[in-house]
């Protein structure tokens, strides 16, 4: 029991040592949302058809209620975890918006 103490006690030293200072913490939680992060694709459906610029999509992550905003182009492979606060935005080889979908 004696030279567990004696490994654990100095490993415990070093983990403390790595939190970082209060003066290296963000004052803020960071930025929020409106709502509760959940997406809805309902009411941006009118997106479909528009160019995907910045005030399009923009829009759309206000609009969606999402936390995530995830543009996605042609042949671009993306990871298929699902996520209900993030919206998808598919575009083509135009960047016309072409289907929205949560996830």
């Amino acid at each position: 029991m004696k030279t567990s103490f004696l490994i654990a006690f100095p490993l415990c030293a070093l983990l403390a040592a790595c939190a970082p200072p209060a003066s290296l913490q963000p004052a803020d939680a960071g930025p929020t949302i409106k709502g509760d992060g959940r997406c809805d694709a309902t009411p941006v459906a009118w997106a479909v058809g528009q160019k995907g610029d910045e005030a399009v999509l923009k829009k759309v992550w206000e609009q969606s209620g999402a936390g995530l905003l995830r543009p996605i182009a042609p042949d671009r492979a993306v990871t298929q975890d699902f996520r209900e606060d993030r919206i998808n935005v598919y575009l083509d080889a135009g960047n016309t918006i072409v289907r929205l979908a949560c996830g």
